[in-house]
C-alpha cells in the first residue's frame, strides 16, 4: 500500500487502524489493492473511493452524464488499439484526439494496461468514475465499437461472428429502455407512424400525427446500431441482413394500450430506414358518423350494405383510412346468421366473429390464390385487402357475380378513376358494370381541437366567394356556416388538431354509369352526372366539413387541393 493512499485512508476518511490491518490480511487472498478490499468490507463506498484515487494520482472525477468515445472518433483514432483488451482491462475511451487518449478506470492498480500504453508509444491520462458508470460506459463503448466497425465495412455486411453480439447489444438496458420509450412517446401522442431514417451522419426520429412528420429527439449516436439490430429482433427481421428491405411485425402493450406494430426496414446509403406502424385496436371506431360520413352519404351506404351481391370499392392513397371504413361496414353485417371472411396483408386488427386470413407471399399465398381458396368456403360477404393484378380483380368480380358480396380497394385518386385502373388490369368493361355496386374515395383531414376560433362574418364571407362554395351552402348547410381558425393548445401539443376526420367521393355504379363509354372521356362524364346529382367530390366534401367547423379551408386544400 502506498504512503499516499495510507495516509488519506487514515487521515481524510479516518478508517480505523483496525479496519486498515484486517484489510491487509485480506489483501493476499483477495488479490486486490487495499481500498477495493475495504469497499467490500463496507468500510468504504465508491464515492469516497473515487475522490481518493482522484486526489492521490491528480486525476479528474468522472460524472455520471460521461460518454463514451463514439464511433466516428473510433474509426478515426484508435484504428490500431486493441479494443478486446481495453474492455478486458475495464479501461473505457472517452475521449481522444492525435496526441492523447483518455480513459475512464475504476481502480489504480492497472500496471498491465500502463506497460501496453508505454509500448505502443501511446499518449493517455486517466481519469476516475464508480464501477456502475464504468459499466454502462462500458456497454455504450461496444455498442459505438460495432458500429464502428459496420461503418467500415460499408454498413452493408455483418460478420457471422458479430451476429451474436449484436443481440447482445440489443438487449441491453439502454437500449431496451430507449426502444419502450419511442413506443410509449407514440402511442401518447397517438401517432400513426414512427420513422427512423439516417441524415447527416446521425439517425433521426420523426412520428407521424394526424398525417404530419413532426420530429423528435434523433436518436443517440452510440444507440443508433443496437436500436434498429432490437426493432428486427423484436419484429422477426433477420439482423445480419442489411442490403435487402424487410417487413415484420411486433404485438406488444404500451401504456396499457395493446398494440401490433408493422415495421418495414430499407436500406440506404448512409445506413437503414425503419417505419413502425401502430395499429391500435381500440382505436378503430365503427359508427359511419364518427369516421365522418355525411348523412345524406352513410344512407347511400347502407342501402348499398343491404345488396347481397356485388363490389364495393374503396379508394385512395395508403394511411387514407380505407381499411377502417371497410371494417365499419363488415361490423354492420357481422351476426351469426352471415359468414364473412377478409383477404389482408397484413390482419390489421382482430375483429370478433369474422374469419381472418393473412396472405403470405413468401409461400405462394397472394391475394388470387387465397381469394379462390375463401370462395370455397361457402362466405357470404368477402373483403379482399387489395385488388393489385388481373387475377384477384377478375376472382373478385366473378365472386361478386355468383352470390357474394365483395369489398376490396384500389389505389386511385378519385372514384371515376377506379374505373379506369380496373381496365389498365385487364378486367372487361361488361364485368365491371355487372359487379360494381359503388365506388368510394376517401382521405383524411386534421380534425379542429375544440380550441378553435370561428372567424368573423366577413371573413366567412369572403372565403365562400373565394372558394364559390354558395351552391354547396344552399344544398347542404341548414344552419350558420362555421369556418374555424385553427389555435393551439395543451390538449393538442399547440398543432390546433386533434385526430382526423374522413372526406369523401361517392359514385353509385347504377345504370347511367354502366351506359358510359369508358373511354377517354368517361372521367369527365362521370364528374359532369356527380355535379347534376349532388354528389360531392373530394374537395367539396372536405369545404363542407369546413364550413361546419371540423377542419380548416387550408386543411382540406393540403389533402384534396
Amino acid at each position: 500500500m502506498s504512503t499516499k493512499i495510507q495516509d488519506y485512508l487514515q487521515g481524510i476518511l479516518q478508517i480505523p487502524e483496525a479496519d486498515i490491518n484486517e484489510a491487509l490480511k485480506l489483501k493476499e487472498t483477495f488479490k486486490a489493492p487495499i481500498e477495493k478490499v475495504l469497499l467490500s468490507m463496507g468500510k468504504l463506498d465508491e464515492l469516497q473511493l473515487v475522490a481518493l484515487y482522484s486526489d492521490v494520482y491528480g486525476a479528474a472525477e468522472i460524472s455520471s452524464d460521461t460518454v463514451a468515445l463514439s464511433s466516428e472518433k473510433i474509426n478515426q483514432y484508435l484504428s490500431d488499439i486493441d479494443h478486446d483488451y481495453l474492455l478486458r482491462c475495464d479501461a473505457i475511451p472517452i475521449e481522444a484526439n492525435e496526441n492523447i487518449l483518455v480513459l475512464a478506470i475504476d481502480q489504480a492498480e492497472h500496471w498491465e494496461l500502463y506497460d501496453y500504453f508505454r509500448f505502443i508509444n501511446q499518449k493517455v491520462t486517466y481519469q476516475f468514475t464508480q464501477s456502475k458508470n464504468l459499466a454502462l460506459l462500458k456497454e455504450e463503448f461496444e455498442l459505438n465499437w460495432q458500429s464502428a466497425k459496420l461503418m467500415q465495412n460499408g454498413q452493408q455486411f455483418v460478420a457471422d461472428g458479430e451476429v451474436e453480439r449484436l443481440k447482445e447489444l440489443a438487449q441491453g438496458a439502454p437500449t431496451v429502455s430507449f426502444v419502450n420509450q419511442l413506443i410509449q412517446q407514440g402511442v401518447k401522442l397517438g401517432a400513426s407512424d414512427l420513422h427512423i431514417e439516417p441524415v447527416a451522419n446521425k439517425y433521426r426520429a420523426r412520428y407521424r400525427v394526424d398525417g404530419i412528420l413532426h420530429e423528435t429527439d434523433p436518436i443517440p449516436q452510440n444507440l443508433q446500431l443496437a436500436v434498429i439490430s432490437r426493432i428486427k429482433i423484436l419484429s422477426g427481421m433477420d439482423i445480419a441482413e442489411k442490403r435487402r428491405p424487410q417487413d415484420g411485425k411486433i404485438e406488444t402493450k404500451a401504456n396499457n394500450v395493446e398494440l401490433d406494430i408493422r415495421c418495414s426496414s430499407l436500406p440506404l446509403g448512409q445506413g437503414e430506414s425503419m417505419v413502425m406502424r401502430f395499429l391500435i385496436k381500440k382505436a378503430v371506431q365503427f359508427n359511419l358518423a364518427d369516421l365522418g360520413y355525411e348523412q345524406d352519404l352513410a344512407d347511400r351506404i347502407q342501402a348499398d350494405l343491404k345488396k347481397t351481391a356485388g363490389v364495393i370499392l374503396m379508394t385512395g392513397p395508403t394511411g387514407s383510412g380505407k381499411t377502417t371504413s371497410l371494417y365499419s361496414y363488415l361490423n354492420q353485417l357481422n351476426g351469426p346468421e352471415v359468414k364473412i371472411i377478409t383477404l389482408e396483408d397484413p390482419i390489421e386488427y382482430q375483429l370478433d366473429g369474422i374469419n381472418q386470413v393473412q396472405v403470405n407471399s413468401d409461400i405462394g399465398f397472394d391475394f388470387a390464390k387465397g381469394l379462390r381458396s375463401i370462395v370455397r368456403q361457402d362466405p357470404d360477404v368477402i373483403m379482399v385487402g387489395e385488388i393489385r393484378d388481373n387475377e384477384t380483380a377478375k376472382v373478385a368480380l366473378q365472386s361478386a357475380l355468383t352470390g357474394h358480396l365483395v369489398f376490396s380497394t384500389v389505389h386511385t385518386n378519385d372514384a371515376a378513376t377506379a374505373y379506369t385502373r380496373l381496365l389498365d388490369l385487364g378486367v372487361q368493361e361488361y364485368l365491371l358494370n355487372a359487379a360494381l355496386i359503388s365506388i368510394l374515395a376517401q382521405r383524411l383531414v386534421r380534425r379542429l381541437c375544440s380550441c378553435a376560433l370561428v372567424k368573423t362574418e366577413s371573413e366567412i364571407e369572403n372565403l365562400v366567394n373565394q372558394y364559390g362554395l354558395s351552391p354547396l351552402v344552399e344544398k347542404f348547410i341548414d344552419d350558420k356556416v362555421m369556418i374555424k381558425s385553427a389555435v393551439g393548445c395543451t390538449k393538442c401539443n399547440f398543432t390546433g388538431f386533434n385526430g382526423r376526420v374522413a372526406i369523401l367521393e361517392y359514385l353509385p355504379c347504377n345504370d347511367e354509369i354502366m351506359q358510359l363509354p369508358k373511354g377517354e372521356k368517361f372521367l369527365l362524364e362521370a364528374a359532369k352526372y356527380m355535379q347534376s346529382n349532388d354528389l360531392r367530390t373530394l374537395k367539396q366534401d372536405g369545404f363542407l366539413k369546413a364550413m361546419k367547423g371540423q377542419t380548416t379551408i387550408e386543411e382540406v386544400l393540403r389533402v384534396a387541393g
